[in-house]
């Protein structure tokens, strides 16, 4: 397993969040998270699957904020900074973003990255949806009841819960499968 890439993208998520703010703590969660289900995907996308924990949510960081959608504010500054495309389609695509992006109007520009329909994606999305915002590892079903409690009702969030949730769940299947 590569390490490089896996510690540029720690750095580069401690520099753009701040190594002490609680969506540091998260992340620091979900790429702990990432480490354990390492062994769900390909040997070769181990480092990119613990790599894109570090990174899915740089997004956030206020000098990355473009649209106001973090994932595709993150993976624009992913590419901004010469990453592959690769991982900028991860963390575009990371935990259903694209139910989110089209109730924002941002298919377009998600567009503009490629959704990634693989063991690593999935991986990376259910170590996102396992580790809640204070970097705690959270059951599934209660991290996405919390994202819903957390954005409110009248989220995007909220409003794709009816086709996002459906795919969060066959994701976290999937997973559970490849663990076994």
């Amino acid at each position: 397993m590569s390490t490089d890439i896996v510690v540029a993208a720690q750095e580069l998520a401690g520099e753009l969040l701040g190594v002490d703010s609680e969506r540091w703590r998260h992340t620091a969660g979900v790429a702990e998270r990432a480490s354990e289900l390492a062994g769900t995907v390909p040997v070769e996308d181990r480092s990119l699957l613990i790599a894109g924990a570090w990174l899915h949510d740089i997004g956030y960081a206020p000098v990355l904020r473009s649209t106001g959608f973090h994932p595709l504010d993150g993976a624009d500054g992913l590419r901004q900074r010469n990453w592959t495309l690769r991982v900028c389609g991860l963390v575009a695509y990371h935990s259903g973003a694209v139910f989110v992006a089209e109730a924002r109007g941002l298919l377009g520009e998600l567009g503009r990255y490629v959704e990634e329909h693989s063991a690593l994606a999935d991986a990376l999305t259910y170590a996102d949806q396992t580790v809640g915002p204070d970097g705690v590892r959270m059951r599934f079903e209660d991290r996405v009841a919390d994202m819903l409690r957390r954005h409110g009702p009248d989220s995007p969030n909220a409003r794709v819960h009816a086709r996002r949730g459906p795919y969060l769940v066959s994701v976290a299947e999937r997973v559970r499968e490849r663990i076994l």
